[in-house]
């Protein structure tokens, strides 16, 4: 954290955030797409568990499993194109089976965004209901909370399932001021 303005890469709030949230592991298959993320794991490894897998099926696999067991969202980060189409498998069990999910995916910059970017791929198409509860798309740093939140919340409200968040790379690698009022009260355990 930057002591002089009280900022944070928001890739680093992202992982605050899920610790706020009691979020013990995450299972990923890390990816280019999320760099900062993956870095602000690394900087919280003692409050947070990742599970580094060898495909994108088995991290989805693992957190439908988890949040089956526990009833709280399994929590899982892919990386783009044929990554998302991998972790498709999981999504569409953990649908099914109504089980909590989040899914973190990476995404091309916003300025890249529908030009048919390297791996782009459009998830509010690919992932639209009802194959999922809904899908999100992270386009501002100021909207990490709200975003974070509204993701948890929906995979646990009513007949609970999958939830998909879209990061734009740009975004994770801003700059975001940290303040008091920004902090989630709701802890999903």
């Amino acid at each position: 954290m930057d002591k002089a303005n009280n900022s944070k890469l928001t890739g680093h709030v992202l992982v605050d955030l899920l610790i706020e949230l009691g979020v013990k592991y995450v299972f990923t298959v890390p990816g280019e797409s999320f760099l900062p993320v993956i870095d602000g794991f690394y900087d919280k490894k003692n409050k947070i568990k990742l599970i580094v897998c060898r495909h994108e099926a088995a991290a989805t696999n693992m957190a439908e499993s988890y949040g089956k067991i526990t009833g709280q969202p399994g929590v899982c980060f892919v990386t783009r194109g044929p990554g998302a189409s991998h972790a498709s498998i999981g999504v569409h069990t953990a649908k099914q089976d109504s089980t909590p999910m989040v899914l973190f995916i990476g995404q091309v910059e916003r300025k890249s965004k529908g030009k048919e970017a390297f791996q782009e791929v459009d998830y509010s198409k690919m992932f639209c209901p009802p194959f999922t509860k809904g899908v999100m798309e992270l386009n501002s740093p100021k909207m990490i909370y709200k975003t974070v939140y509204d993701s948890f919340s929906l995979a646990k409200s009513g007949r609970m399932g999958p939830v998909i968040v879209s990061l734009p790379e740009d975004v994770l690698s801003e700059n975001i001021s940290i303040k008091k009022q920004n902090k989630i009260k709701i802890k999903f355990v």
